[in-house]
């Protein structure tokens, strides 16, 4: 999640962190529009802003069953 925002804040596109995160061989492999890595790409961003924005927290207050 965080190499994703950190190429989103810097300018890099979807398609961009995409070919760095999970290759180029496989985003060539299916139209861009409809890829699945492309709808996975953006939920990494939309998810790694919202943990950088204090979500984070939300993994410290997991209780442990004793």
């Amino acid at each position: 999640m965080l190499q994703a925002v950190d190429g989103s804040t810097n300018g890099a596109s979807y398609r961009e962190i995409a070919n760095i995160i999970f290759g180029a061989s496989r985003i060539a492999a299916d139209p861009w529009k409809t890829s699945a890595l492309r709808d996975s790409t953006i939920d990494l961003v939309k998810d790694g802003l919202a943990m950088i924005a204090g979500g984070y927290r939300k993994l410290l207050r997991h209780r442990r069953k004793s």
